[in-house]
């Protein structure tokens, strides 16, 4: 019986073991998708306990909080942190073949040097091993401790990027902390405060917005602005990617509706949003910038909950109602005018993958090495089937070996021993297609591609 996630965890072969830790192990991180707030690495915040830099915002611990029975006050109530850390170590005994049961001890072996178990009973040990280590530790320590060579945070077209300003001119610090141009609020018309933020943008971009036209003049004014900050990555959030063409004349009949007060059809919604992914993905082609489309998920099920916490509060599942063909129709648009930019295509829902598979072979080019890529495997399928379901699936169907690898999702600055779960993952994965005879045992081959899916892979992609 192999002991307790010891140093060959997740890796059964002799070729796995010497992929990960002679190729994978010590690459740096590029995090080319984060949560994480620029506010905390420009001041290098500090934490005054576990539950602070553990719990605080983690929607997927929540979650499982509440699966175990759980109160609210001990999850995001007014219970003390002492209290909510006894809750949070009562759950973790709990999840065995879940990945937050790795991912945790992961954490506390690399960050707090222990080895043991966390439950109910070994809770206070782990407190203050924890607490003890965290006075000398900051949101900048913990990057750097954590190998980071460049990290893209979440950000909205209105914020002015004070704190990543900050950051870029401290040359005390160099990890390179760019923002990620993320204009959720205003494609999503269908919501109660559109024309609230519609107001809020006309701010930032120093210009009245009261047509269509106008909109997407703002938001090139602030792309603009984006692109001098050094971003160079997109992302959107969608319950699905539309294909709904539309003329110009409707779509800005439809804005002047919406703004007038007036309520929309589904139909007239997803003529907008086409209208606006369509002209911004061209955008995006100009500026050289990646596209990240992200799907398939149902947000904020438990209303009563939403009401009284917001979103985030994990109360979101998986959708089924992502139409395949209108994602290929879609891309087809900006690719017939020679416009589809670097796209990363993500699905909350894994019986999208071999949809996803051949969908981005359709619209490769020598524009880059592996052009359009399927992310990989997403919030609810980040754990050890997801990852390898997602990987077994581009390499049956596309070019594992191109693939850009993983990324964190996450505000907490402990989860970067995410990327060293999914590298042992791909190297027990590829390992043993080699041990089986599926793949020659060709050094320079297979440290290409595990340095490649790695780092090096992410690093080509984002020109970092």
């Amino acid at each position: 019986m192999k002991s307790f996630m010891d140093k060959d965890f997740l890796l059964t072969t002799d070729t796995a073991k010497h992929l990960f830790h002679d190729y994978s192990e010590n690459l740096p991180i590029i995090d080319y998708h984060c949560h994480l707030s620029p506010k905390e690495i420009a001041e290098d915040a500090t934490f005054e306990n576990i539950t602070q830099v553990w719990l605080g915002g983690d929607h997927y611990k929540w979650r499982q909080m509440r699966s175990n029975g759980v109160e609210e006050k001990y999850i995001t109530g007014d219970a003390t942190d002492r209290e909510k850390f006894q809750k949070w170590a009562e759950t973790l005994e709990m999840a065995i073949g879940n990945p937050l049961y790795h991912w945790s001890h992961l954490e506390l072996q690399r960050y707090f040097g222990y080895y043991g178990a966390l439950n109910g009973d070994t809770a206070e040990e782990v407190w203050n091993i924890c607490n003890a280590k965290l006075k000398d530790m900051s949101a900048r320590k913990l990057i750097l401790a954590s190998n980071v060579e460049m990290l893209a945070t979440t950000d909205d077209p209105i914020d002015d990027l004070h704190w990543h300003k900050q950051i870029a001119e401290d040359e005390t610090f160099p990890v390179k902390v760019l923002p990620a141009w993320r204009p959720d609020k205003a494609v999503y018309i269908e919501k109660p405060d559109f024309a609230d933020y519609i107001g809020k943008l006309s701010e930032a971009a120093e210009m009245k917005i009261a047509t269509m036209a106008d909109l997407k003049e703002a938001l090139v004014k602030r792309m603009e602005f984006f692109d001098s900050m050094g971003c160079c990555i997109s992302d959107h959030g969608l319950e699905y990617v539309m294909y709904a063409p539309a003329s110009e004349e409707k779509v800005e009949a439809i804005f002047e509706k919406k703004m007038a007060g007036e309520s929309l059809t589904k139909q007239e919604i997803d003529k907008y949003k086409m209208n606006l992914l369509v002209f911004l993905g061209k955008e995006y082609h100009r500026l050289n910038w990646v596209m990240q489309l992200h799907y398939g998920v149902k947000r904020d099920n438990d209303k009563k909950r939403f009401e009284e916490l917001g979103p985030d509060a994990g109360i979101d599942c998986i959708s089924t109602s992502a139409p395949a063909g209108e994602l290929a129709d879609f891309l087809n648009e900006l690719a017939y005018t020679k416009e589809l930019p670097k796209t990363i295509i993500y699905s909350l829902n894994p019986i999208d993958n071999a949809a996803i598979g051949t969908i981005i072979g359709c619209f490769q080019n020598s524009d880059a090495v592996g052009k359009i890529q399927q992310g990989s495997a997403w919030w609810f399928n980040d754990n050890k089937t997801g990852m390898m379901d997602q990987m077994t699936s581009l390499a049956n169907l596309g070019l594992l070996g191109n693939f850009v690898g993983m990324l964190t999702d996450s505000r907490s600055f402990l989860s970067y021993t995410r990327h060293e779960y999914f590298r042992r993952i791909a190297c027990e994965l590829i390992g043993g297609w080699v041990e089986n005879g599926e793949y020659p045992a060709d050094e320079k081959s297979l440290q290409k591609i595990i340095e490649g899916i790695s780092y090096r892979n992410a690093k080509r992609y984002f020109e970092i």
